[in-house]
């Protein structure tokens, strides 16, 4: 592509593109729009569109099936699970690249529950739908349908909190609570020894995701290391903190754990909670 000249939008989406990160491992995190168009093409990979079905049935990237998060929640045991990835045409084997139009939250609680299932090779798009149909890539209306498949179930309990492992992680040395909600949600009642490190900080205008030495930033400013071990909780279903989750991975986390149920479920179990009664103008500064 030497030599080539690009219009202000073409710098822009050519910027956005050069995060080149592949499907062929299964640990990668994010997935950009040009690698994925590539796969798109060679149909080497499956796209899950987790909006509303009236989302996705009045447009959504080309060749992706519907499984909306509220499907996944109403139901996310491990074998309903199991059963909406092959109805959808989805083995062990193939590759899946999740979106959403919500700056990633929600993609991301439906691409951890297809890891905890057992389907490692999930991964985020970069973009927002929005973003994708606003460069002008590969769009339709076509409800797609692929032929059943066969996927076996083996949960991956390790990137799984309960409110007990919450429970011993607060005063457990080199475990650390992080708190993803909004900077005035955690300073009016939280987890007690949790950290904040809220999910609209996460990403930027072109990306779900910061960079993630800009998320390396954020970690040192908290005192977390790559070597602690990590839980991630919001406010009830796990969508900020799935975000949160895979940001941390990003920023070099190696064990850490998504509590699914969090503070909403913490709550109704009746377990302390810590508040900033006097909290004042530089405590809203998450940074």
């Amino acid at each position: 592509m030497c030599g080539l000249k690009y219009t202000v939008k073409e710098k822009k989406t050519k910027n956005i593109l050069s995060r080149n990160h592949t499907l062929s491992n299964s640990q990668d995190i994010i997935t950009s729009a040009d690698i994925l168009r590539t796969l798109i093409r060679r149909n080497s990979v499956r796209v899950v569109d987790v909006r509303k079905e009236d989302e996705y049935k009045k447009e959504h990237i080309k060749t992706a099936v519907s499984i909306p998060l509220a499907t996944v929640l109403e139901n996310d045991s491990s074998e309903r699970i199991v059963q909406l990835l092959e109805q959808s045409g989805i083995s062990d084997k193939t590759p899946v690249v999740v979106y959403d139009d919500t700056f990633g939250a929600l993609a991301a609680r439906v691409a951890w529950t297809f890891q905890y299932v057992g389907h490692s090779n999930t991964s985020l798009l970069e973009l927002t739908f929005a973003k994708w149909k606003s460069y002008g890539f590969e769009t339709e209306k076509k409800i797609n349908v692929f032929p059943p498949a066969k996927h076996s179930l083996k949960e991956n309990k390790e990137i799984y909190a309960t409110y007990d492992e919450v429970e011993r992680a607060k005063s457990e040395q080199n475990k650390i609570l992080v708190d993803s909600r909004e900077r005035l949600n955690f300073l009016s009642e939280h987890i007690p020894g949790a950290t904040n490190l809220p999910y609209t900080m996460l990403g930027t205008a072109d990306s779900i995701l910061r960079e993630p030495q800009e998320i390396k930033r954020f970690m040192e400013n908290r005192g977390i290391s790559i070597d602690d071990e990590v839980i991630t909780y919001c406010g009830s279903v796990g969508t900020l903190s799935g975000l949160a989750y895979y940001a941390l991975r990003m920023g070099g986390v190696k064990k850490i754990r998504l509590y699914s149920k969090s503070f909403k479920e913490w709550k109704k179990l009746g377990k302390p909670i810590e508040e900033f009664k006097d909290a004042n103008f530089w405590d809203l500064s998450a940074e």
